[in-house]
């Protein structure tokens, strides 16, 4: 049977992949609205949520989450990414512990985002992400535009978080055209980064039953978030089947759906007892260099 979310396994559940944002965007989100289209895209309709870090651990206490990785958003101006950094890094360092968080950098703005980048794993993140090509305008068939951001990762050790999105199904608001084959020349052109792509890699894993993708994919891991808006939960056993259990982190895309309803569904989608620690924390300790649950550094 599944572990559950009292088991000692999962004492200490960690939550890879969440949002927040600065007290200036959610008070106005119309403006920036104007000032972002990709924003635009997905925050126009005020029922889509904007949360701060207060929000985000509240809904952790109530589900049962012990650490989260805390992402910004993929903005294209520099300007906002750095304002956005220094929020989290301002949330992390007041949040006793519990929260971590991944820098963001627009990828096109080339020697200044490397510098950003820098200057995030200075301030504590645990990486950078979640980048997203189609909304800072960065082609993954073309590495180069991103080769500084990722020499930076590459010297602090540090991964990056893409966005990622399937080549079929349903079309939603921010999916994309991060496709699995875009990913894997990604990938491909830089074997030393570890990666971690989101929304299962946009059924990346599942190509991994071939083995020249698999030995290119073989630094990168994948994460869970948004599951609810792309496949049934039956994924969770097809890619662990494929994968294995040290190469998929928990994450929910809190506030986009609830940390306790996701959390739930996600420990009853056929994760073994033995698989359940890697997958709900161990996994995310590893890939970003969380510290570990006694409180020393991992």
């Amino acid at each position: 049977m599944p572990a559950d979310a009292t088991s000692p396994a999962l004492r200490d559940v960690v939550d890879a992949h969440t949002h927040v944002f600065p007290a200036e965007v959610v008070a106005g989100r119309a403006a920036f609205c104007d000032r972002d289209a990709w924003f635009g895209q997905l925050y126009t309709d005020p029922v889509a949520a904007l949360i701060g870090a207060a929000e985000l651990t509240i809904s952790m206490a109530e589900a049962g989450i012990g650490h989260a990785v805390v992402c910004g958003f993929p903005w294209a101006d520099r300007g906002m990414c750095r304002l956005h950094n220094d929020e989290m890094a301002t949330a992390a360092g007041s949040s006793g512990g519990q929260l971590s968080w991944l820098g963001i950098v627009s990828p096109t703005s080339g020697a200044a985002a490397a510098m950003e980048a820098d200057r995030c794993f200075r301030l504590g993140a645990v990486g950078l992400g979640e980048l997203n090509a189609d909304a800072q305008g960065f082609d993954l068939d073309d590495p180069k535009r991103i080769a500084p951001v990722v020499e930076v990762c590459l010297a602090h050790d540090r991964p990056i978080l893409l966005h990622a999105s399937d080549p079929v199904g349903h079309a939603y608001p921010g999916k994309g055209t991060a496709t699995p084959d875009r990913l894997l020349r990604f990938l491909a052109a830089f074997p030393a980064l570890r990666v971690v792509l989101a929304h299962w890699g946009g059924g990346l894993p599942f190509y991994e039953l071939m083995p020249e993708v698999a030995a290119i994919t073989a630094n990168a891991v994948y994460d869970t978030a948004a599951s609810t808006y792309l496949y049934r939960f039956a994924v969770y056993r097809a890619v662990l089947d494929v994968v294995g259990a040290d190469r998929v982190l928990f994450g929910s895309d809190f506030p986009v759906l609830r940390q306790d309803r996701f959390l739930r569904r996600s420990l009853a989608a056929g994760v073994r007892a033995d698989e359940a620690d890697a997958v709900f924390a161990a996994n995310a300790r590893r890939v970003y260099g969380l510290p570990d649950r006694e409180g020393d550094a991992s």
